[in-house]
């Protein structure tokens, strides 16, 4: 893997880390020209100070000790960052997908919903948390109803289904990519004659079932003024009124572009990638398109492999940028690796260190916004729940109402 005679070094513990420490002034001095004066949110500064300090003695630590053997271990404390540290990020997403295994959801077949959105409505939904939930509110309602159709086909009435959504803002590279990974029991749970509820399974759904759902959403949401495309406010934009360098920034992440430096309006440099390697379409099935939206439901976990339904929760929780995607090259810049080589060869995207914190900066969540939502009819914990009663257990914790059912969040 060549490109301009650099080759990545091997990955170094803390590569992130040695990045936020030796540019982040300078990052924030950039910024704030960037938006005219006004520099970035407090959050997002906040977020990035704190991972400097993440696993550092002199911010905090516990006191471990065994009381069998006398051993003794300090434990420093972690920043808790939720999209700039790859620890505290992969501490998080083992702790969420075991209790969501454990303690959520109930042995029955699952299948995975994902729904993409337009270029426009990404960047509206990035930092607006309540047009966010009010898409994911139409998104649940349609597979809801795809669900009871499919269950009224099979001479079932009144059943009802559950889901786990995780809101990801992020795509493969490091780019704002806002889509709803959305975990559904695959069937419907029905009040049989003696007063119990039993599960029914779905048929497998088709591609026109899939492009079914697809079009309701984008049809709803433009009933509702909610597209993404342009309208009347176009030149409304709360967030640039809130944040000029926020907001400059996440309209080029959204585009895979850079916003600062000389290279501002270019998108990065890839490696292993070929220049006149053909454009190639395949048919991926369950996949379907529409106006901008995608919605994909090809991964199905049955109802006793719990092993690979916490695999899938993981990659539902997991943070942005894992420390190991990271590689120092020879001149300072960093190349990021790709979960999956792209269709062209490209393996690795290369950033500056300016140009890799920009990346990061619209990846950063609002404080005490909620990125695993549940939605089950109300009434319905009881039947959903390991166990008979686990998610109700919870409720007193981490309740959240949504439009349509009871959403409770995973613990920091």
């Amino acid at each position: 893997m060549r490109a301009g005679g650099y080759q990545p070094r091997s990955s170094e513990g803390g590569v992130l880390h040695g990045l936020v420490r030796d540019h982040l002034e300078t990052f924030l001095q950039a910024a704030i020209a960037r938006g005219e004066g006004t520099g970035l949110p407090d959050f997002v500064e906040r977020e990035f100070r704190d991972f400097l300090g993440c696993g550092v003695l002199a911010r905090g630590f516990a006191r471990v000790r065994c009381d069998a053997c006398r051993f003794e271990r300090l434990v420093p404390f972690s920043c808790k960052a939720r999209a700039v540290c790859p620890s505290c990020g992969g501490r998080r997403m083992a702790e969420q997908a075991a209790h969501l295994v454990e303690a959520v959801l109930p042995t029955v077949p699952v299948r995975q919903w994902v729904l993409s959105v337009p270029h426009r409505l990404r960047y509206r939904l990035a930092y607006d948390h309540r047009l966010c939930r009010a898409v994911l509110h139409v998104f649940v309602r349609a597979l809801r109803s795809a669900y009871r159709r499919e269950a009224r086909r099979q001479g079932l009435s009144g059943g009802e289904t559950g889901t786990v959504t995780s809101v990801q803002r992020f795509g493969g590279a490091v780019n704002v990519h806002l889509h709803f990974h959305t975990l559904v029991l695959d069937g419907v749970f029905v009040h049989e004659p003696d007063g119990t509820l039993r599960f029914h399974a779905a048929s497998p759904p088709t591609d026109e079932d899939v492009r079914r759902v697809v079009a309701r959403v984008r049809r709803r949401l433009e009933h509702l003024g909610v597209t993404g495309g342009a309208g009347a406010d176009e030149d409304v934009d709360p967030l640039a009124d809130e944040s000029a360098a926020l907001a400059g920034l996440s309209r080029a992440a959204v585009l895979g572009r850079a916003a600062l430096g000389p290279r501002a309006g270019r998108r990065p440099v890839r490696l292993g990638a070929d220049p006149d390697a053909p454009w190639v379409e395949r048919h991926v099935p369950l996949h379907a398109h529409e106006g901008g939206f995608d919605l994909h439901a090809a991964v199905h976990v049955a109802a006793g492999d719990r092993e690979r339904l916490e695999r899938l929760c993981q990659y539902l929780c997991r943070p942005p940028l894992g420390q190991g995607r990271l590689h120092r090259l020879n001149d300072g810049r960093v190349a990021v690796a790709l979960q999956r080589p792209w269709a062209d060869g490209t393996t690795h995207l290369v950033f500056t260190p300016l140009e890799l914190l920009e990346r990061l900066v619209p990846l950063v969540p609002r404080p005490r916004i909620n990125l695993v939502l549940y939605q089950w009819r109300p009434g319905a914990e009881r039947a959903v729940a390991p166990g008979g009663g686990g998610a109700r257990r919870d409720r007193g914790r981490h309740a959240r109402a949504v439009p349509i059912a009871d959403a409770r969040r995973q613990p920091a």
